[in-house]
């Protein structure tokens, strides 16, 4: 076993995005930095960071990864649950068995990286699960509800998850991040089952995704707000990243139920 001194940072979903950024910051932070991607013959190497294969969404593959990384390090301080799957369409559009695969990715494979990463931090007395929500996490999106709904069930799973690890010297927290310019629109699961009656208004709100997208934060943005929750010395439950995503969180907290309903309707081009 190759041991280290430093601390260890597992990213999942490190080839590219918020994942790549985050892994490089965590590097310039002073940690030693395991990266994973489905296929990591593909990834183009970074400086610092150690790639490893892992598909989130199959139970083996959590595992093995996982047992490299205590092989070859010998510990893991800091996990971060990057890896995740984008979701398109109504909800009406939507199969069960495509809502499943979101989840399976998205939340399921969450989980799986928790429940083999959080013996090693109990065991060695300390540790930071950071969970990638999003705003979506907390607020809705007409035509991305499955996606929503992924990030919803992430937001009570890590907060519940938060409180029962505390007396181990663990921390679960989440980072909120708003429109991040990555591939998320062109990487994300079109509906399955499209219906006219919602063609219109979904390509609408398609086309405003992908203006926002284009016109949202770096995810170099993101990767500070996951620095800061890897290093804070009095870390918080959840990190806003970037001042959309802060102002998004400010307004779902201060504005009225009914006034903000009507806003997301307005920026979303639907009927009042």
């Amino acid at each position: 076993m190759m041991t280290t001194t430093r601390p260890l940072a597992l990213v999942t979903g490190a080839s590219s995005g918020i994942g790549k950024e985050a892994a490089l910051a965590l590097v310039a932070a002073g940690f030693d930095v395991v990266g994973t991607s489905r296929d990591s013959s593909r990834v183009t190497p970074l400086d610092g960071v150690t790639f490893l294969d892992l598909d989130v969404a199959r139970d083996a593959s959590v595992t093995a990864a996982v047992q490299e990384v205590i092989e070859r390090f010998g510990r893991i301080d800091v996990l971060v649950n990057n890896a995740g799957v984008g979701s398109l369409g109504a909800a009406e559009e939507t199969s069960v068995a495509q809502a499943q695969a979101v989840f399976d990715t998205n939340v399921f494979g969450v989980m799986r990286m928790v429940n083999e990463v959080l013996p090693h931090m109990r065991a060695q007395g300390r540790g930071r699960i950071i969970n990638i929500s999003s705003v979506l996490g907390f607020t809705p999106q007409p035509y991305m509800a499955v996606y929503a709904a992924s990030k919803h069930a992430i937001e009570g799973y890590s907060e519940s998850l938060d409180h029962e690890v505390r007396e181990h010297g663990v921390r679960a927290l989440l980072v909120q991040p708003a429109y991040t310019r990555t591939g998320f629109e062109a990487n994300s699961a079109k509906p399955d089952t499209p219906l006219h009656a919602y063609a219109k208004r979904r390509q609408t709100v398609d086309r405003l995704m992908a203006e926002a997208i284009r016109d949202g934060d770096a995810p170099a943005v993101v990767a500070k707000a996951i620095v800061a929750a890897a290093t804070d010395a009095k870390p918080k439950l959840r990190y806003t990243a970037g001042p959309m995503a802060g102002r998004v969180s400010t307004l779902r907290r201060l504005v009225p139920a009914r006034a903000f309903d009507k806003q997301i309707r307005k920026i979303n081009r639907l009927a009042a």
